[in-house]
């Protein structure tokens, strides 16, 4: 049976999370732990968040759980949801530098930075609409610029160009979707956004972690 871990450091909306795997893929067994060796025993793993990255990062290092996710993202299809995509980079502008896993390089903004005399409200919260950038397995069947749930003051700012796969205007356009061998990240809550998020999380399930 195919088994997704979620892990569970107590910043996530992890029952929201789960239950939308459960509903998006038939034959699989979802996991909630924060258990190194229970997550380790997974097919492929989920890393949702919601909140600040420096308590994130505490909590991660609190349960000894970043040597995990180094080795998840190294082995099998990792999905990053929300602050699990933020922690991803090297370092967050929040509480005035805050660094992350350096997993991928690049940054984590805020979105009063750099926006001139744009007035925005943040967080930005509510639907928008995500441009595939790039083709992706994760984007099966999900038809361009489709709509998705966001909460989220902060996003993120890869380095390299090429692992950006998804794109949303708020202000500016900022990547919403970022993919390297086998990590698929996004910034939306899928587990949040209904048919889409579903066939997103659907996609996952089904991805042997290939372009």
């Amino acid at each position: 049976m195919n088994t997704v871990a979620v892990i569970d450091y107590g910043m996530g909306n992890i029952r929201s999370v789960s239950r939308a795997l459960e509903c998006a893929g038939e034959r699989c067994k979802v996991i909630v732990s924060n258990d190194p060796g229970r997550i380790l025993a997974a097919d492929r793993v989920v890393f949702p968040g919601v909140g600040a990255l420096r308590d994130c990062i505490q909590e991660l290092q609190r349960l000894e759980l970043v040597g995990v996710i180094r080795e998840c993202v190294r082995s099998r299809p990792f999905l990053g949801i929300c602050l699990g995509m933020q922690a991803l980079l090297d370092s967050s502008e929040e509480n005035d530098g805050t660094p992350a896993l350096s997993i991928i390089p690049g940054t984590v903004r805020h979105f009063s930075t750099g926006q001139g005399e744009a007035r925005l409200k943040i967080p930005h919260m509510g639907w928008n609409h995500v441009r595939q950038t790039q083709p992706h397995p994760l984007w099966r069947g999900i038809p361009q610029d489709s709509r998705f749930y966001f909460v989220h003051s902060y996003f993120v700012c890869p380095d390299a160009p090429a692992v950006t796969v998804g794109t949303t205007d708020y202000g500016v356009p900022f990547t919403s979707a970022l993919a390297h061998e086998n990590i698929f990240a996004v910034q939306f809550h899928p587990e949040k956004s209904q048919h889409t998020g579903l066939a997103l999380l659907n996609n996952f399930l089904q991805w042997d972690g290939s372009a």
